[in-house]
């Protein structure tokens, strides 16, 4: 990693979903990096810096897009989410989100937005102590049920409102498990257990 530019004033006219997605894809970033096996304490400080500063403007952005400290904030806070990923990379969530999404044509923030929340509840069970501090850095007591809040605020609910059909989860799941991020995650997923992942939140 060289170098992370950002220009809030870019960002004033992107729209509502657009704002809330990419910054969903930026928190995931911040939410993996705590616990995925390139994991370290540098990927760390950057992750929770990122995901305290997502979560506090990120509703603020997406009730009003124009104001400039906001976005310069949430921009920030997604500054930090790269440099987590640049240390640590990527687990369970991103890997469905991009198997999900480049068959699909899904945008990728929109993917994440979904996707991360069963992935933290698939890895509580083996990284509870890094997903509660992510939660700390959430201002929440549950990680999960946070991001679907935010989700939800950017708009995106369930995989069959983005036209994923349902009888064709299990194929992307096959597509999940070989990806780079499933490899990497601390709690190995079989391709039945990441069908049904997406299950919860087609």
């Amino acid at each position: 990693l060289v170098g992370i530019v950002y220009e809030p004033k870019l960002t004033l006219d992107l729209p509502r979903a657009e704002s809330g997605g990419t910054a969903m894809n930026a928190l995931a970033h911040c939410a993996e990096a705590l616990y995925v096996q390139g994991r370290n304490p540098t990927g760390d400080e950057h992750a929770l810096e990122g995901a305290r500063l997502i979560a506090e403007h990120l509703p603020n952005v997406l009730a009003d897009g124009n104001d400039l400290d906001e976005r310069t904030n949430l921009l920030r806070g997604a500054m930090h989410a790269g440099e987590a990923l640049a240390a640590a990379g990527l687990g369970l969530g991103h890997a469905m989100a991009q198997a999900v999404g480049g068959r699909y044509g899904i945008p990728h923030g929109a993917a994440n937005a979904l996707c991360l929340p069963p992935a933290l509840r698939f890895n509580e069970p083996v990284a509870g102590a890094e997903i509660a501090r992510f939660a700390e850095a959430l201002g929440a007591d549950d990680a999960a049920a946070r991001c679907e809040e935010l989700s939800r605020l950017a708009g995106y609910e369930r995989l069959r409102d983005l036209g994923v059909p349902e009888d064709e989860l299990d194929q992307v799941a096959e597509a999940t498990a070989v990806r780079a991020g499933a490899q990497a995650n601390p709690r190995p997923a079989s391709t039945a257990e990441i069908a049904e992942l997406f299950r919860s939140i087609w």
